[in-house]
């Protein structure tokens, strides 16, 4: 049983390669690294790095807080 379909699944990394371009572009507006960002995420340097690199993507907890880090930036603007 599968539980994606091609067009699911090209949507789900789409919207996720779409989260890591904005936080990647949060990081650069705020002058912010990826050492710094990682501790603000709560994860490793590398787990920040392998995002931006595209080896892995974020997993659940991971988004949930990339979008609450981004939704608190945007309230301030």
């Amino acid at each position: 049983m599968k539980i994606f379909d091609n067009k699911s699944l090209l949507l789900y990394n789409a919207n996720m390669n779409e989260l890591v371009e904005k936080l990647d572009h949060y990081r650069l507006e705020n002058r912010v690294s990826q050492k710094q960002l990682a501790d603000k995420l709560h994860v490793h340097f590398s787990t920040v790095n392998r995002w931006f690199n595209g080896k892995t993507k974020p997993n659940k907890i991971q988004r949930y807080h990339i979008i609450k880090l981004l939704e608190e930036h945007d309230s301030r603007k």
